[in-house]
C-alpha cells in the first residue's frame, strides 16, 4: 500500500526538511520552504514502457568509437555555441529573462531544422496555437514538418511524441509542465525534477534532441533546483538588454563542446538575425580623441572580439570613493586600481572610478586588465589614447604584465579592422612573427604600457 507524508522543500536548491524552516540551510534563502506531499510505497515509481530500458554492462575496450553526427541549423552562431551543431539525443536547457527572445530563437531554429527534412515538435505550455501561429507568420517560420502542441501534462505529451515521432523537440517551458502522479504544483522542485528526468529518458532512449526552456530568477539564475542544470547536457543563457537590439547566447555547460563560445544576434521585426562581425558592431559608435576610451582584443571561445572599454575617473567629496563596473568583475576593477596606486603612483584614493564595456558584453578574461588600466589612467590624466591602438595583457600584483594566449588571432583581428599599433606583453612575442602593417609594442610593466599608450 502506498503512503503519503508531508515534507518541506526549498524552491531554490531542493533542500528537504520534515518541518518548515524560515531560512534554508542549503542555500541560505529566506521563505523558500514550501510544503509538498510525498508518496511512498509501491506506487511511488511511475515509469511507462516508453522510458524503460534494460542494458548490460560492457567493457569499455569493447565499445566501438564513433563520431557523433550533428544536426546543423541554418544559424551559424547557434551552431558555434553548441560546439558544431545539435547532437541527436542531447538535452539542452535554455534560460533567459522574460521577453528576451527565447521563444523567437527556438521557433526560428525549429523552422530551419524542419526546412531540411526533420520532424520537429514544438510543445508550449504558455501560449496557444494561435499565438504561436501569429509569431510564425511574422518570422516566416511555416513548414508542414513543424508540429505544434499546447499541452502541460507529461503523459499526454508522451502520447504526442509516440504519434509524431519527432527528430527535434522543444518544451516551452519546463516550469509549466507537470506529471499527474506528483502532487506538487507545476513549477515546484518535485515537478521540475521529475519532468526533466522524464524528458531526459525519452531523449536518450529515442535519440530525440530536446530543448527545455527555463525561467530565470531575479538574480539571473535558472529557476528551480540546481540539479536541473546537472541533469541536462548543455546549458545556454540568452542575455542582453531588453531596450537594445543585440542579444548574446552563451554556453555555461556543454558536454559536446566548449563553454567559452558566444553567439551574437540582432533583434529586428523579422526575428533574430546573426551578427557575423561582432568587432565591427561593438566599435561602430566609438568616439575618437576622447580620454578614457581604449580598445581591447578579447577571446570569446575560438573567436577574437574587439571591444571598447570606457573609464571615467572623477573627484569625490566622500571619504570612501565609489568603484563601479559594468561588464567586468568589480573585484578585478579594485585590483587594477590598487596596482595603479602602488606600482605606478597614481593617486586615486579621492577619485570615483567607473568602468564600462561598450555594447553590453561581459568580459571574464584576464587579458582585459591592461586595457582597463590604460583607460583608467587616460581618464585620470585627461589624456586621450591613440585612436588606432589595441591593448591587451594580464596584470600581476607587482605591476608586471603577464603573457596571454592566441596573440596571432587577436592581432589579425585588429589588423583586419584597420588598427595600426598593438600594445601587448613582451613575453607573448617569443616564437611569433607579427604581420606586416601593424606595429607591435611589447611591454613588461604597467608603467611601460602607460608610457606607450599615453605618449
Amino acid at each position: 500500500m502506498s503512503k503519503t507524508k508531508t515534507k518541506f522543500c526549498c524552491q531554490e536548491c531542493g533542500y528537504e526538511s520534515p518541518k518548515w524552516l524560515g531560512k534554508c540551510p542549503g542555500c541560505n534563502g529566506w521563505n523558500t520552504m514550501v510544503e509538498e506531499v510525498e508518496i511512498t510505497g509501491k506506487s511511488k515509481g511511475f515509469h511507462t514502457a516508453l522510458t524503460q530500458t534494460k542494458e548490460k554492462a560492457t567493457s569499455i575496450i569493447h565499445i566501438e568509437s564513433s563520431h557523433e553526427k550533428r544536426i546543423l541549423t541554418q544559424m551559424n552562431e547557434l551552431n558555434r555555441v553548441l560546439g558544431g551543431g545539435v547532437v541527436p539525443g542531447s538535452l539542452i536547457l535554455v534560460g533567459g529573462d522574460p521577453g528576451i527572445g527565447k521563444s523567437t530563437l527556438l521557433l526560428q531554429t525549429s523552422h530551419s531544422l524542419a526546412a531540411v527534412g526533420l520532424k520537429v515538435l514544438y510543445i508550449s505550455g504558455e501560449e496557444s496555437t494561435r499565438q504561436i501561429k501569429l509569431r510564425a507568420d511574422r518570422l516566416g517560420a511555416l513548414s508542414d514538418r513543424l508540429f505544434v502542441l499546447c499541452e502541460t501534462n507529461v503523459e499526454l505529451i508522451e502520447e504526442a511524441i509516440e504519434n509524431v515521432q519527432p527528430d527535434f523537440m522543444v518544451v516551452d517551458s519546463i516550469q509549466t509542465v507537470f506529471h499527474p502522479a506528483v502532487t506538487s504544483a507545476p513549477g515546484s522542485v518535485a515537478q521540475v525534477r521529475e519532468c526533466t528526468g522524464h524528458f531526459m529518458r525519452i531523449a536518450k532512449i529515442r535519440g530525440i534532441a530536446t530543448v527545455l526552456v527555463g525561467h530565470v530568477t531575479k538574480e539571473g539564475a535558472i529557476a528551480g533546483p540546481r540539479l536541473l542544470e546537472h541533469m541536462v547536457d548543455c546549458v545556454l543563457y540568452f542575455e542582453g538588454e531588453r531596450h537594445h537590439a543585440y542579444r548574446l547566447l552563451r554556453a555555461v555547460k556543454n558536454r559536446f563542446g566548449s563553454t567559452n563560445e558566444m553567439g551574437i544576434f540582432e533583434m529586428n521585426e523579422g526575428g533574430l538575425a546573426e551578427v557575423t562581425n561582432p568587432s565591427e558592431l561593438f566599435l561602430s559608435e566609438r568616439p575618437l580623441g576622447v580620454s578614457g576610451s581604449t580598445v581591447v582584443a578579447s577571446m570569446e571561445g575560438t573567436r577574437p572580439v574587439l571591444v571598447e572599454l570606457q573609464a571615467l575617473v572623477s573627484s569625490t567629496n566622500f571619504p570612501s570613493p565609489r568603484r563601479m563596473s559594468a561588464g567586468i568583475d568589480h573585484n578585478r576593477l579594485s585590483l587594477i586600481i590598487a596596482v595603479l596606486e602602488k606600482r605606478v603612483g597614481l593617486f586615486l584614493q579621492n577619485q570615483d572610478a567607473y568602468l564600462n564595456v561598450a555594447g553590453g558584453v561581459k568580459l571574464d578574461e584576464p587579458a582585459v586588465d591592461l586595457a582597463a588600466a590604460v583607460a583608467i589612467a587616460s581618464s585620470f590624466k585627461d589624456r586621450p589614447t591613440q585612436p588606432f591602438d589595441v591593448v591587451f595583457g594580464e596584470i600581476g600584483l607587482t605591476g608586471e604584465v603577464r603573457g596571454v594566449s592566441r596573440i596571432d588571432q587577436r592581432v589579425k583581428e585588429a589588423q583586419k579592422l584597420g588598427f595600426k599599433r598593438v600594445i601587448m606583453p613582451r613575453k607573448s612575442m617569443k616564437g611569433w612573427t607579427p604581420p606586416q602593417g601593424v606595429e607591435i609594442i611589447g611591454v613588461d610593466t604597467v608603467a611601460d604600457a602607460l608610457n606607450a599608450a599615453l605618449e
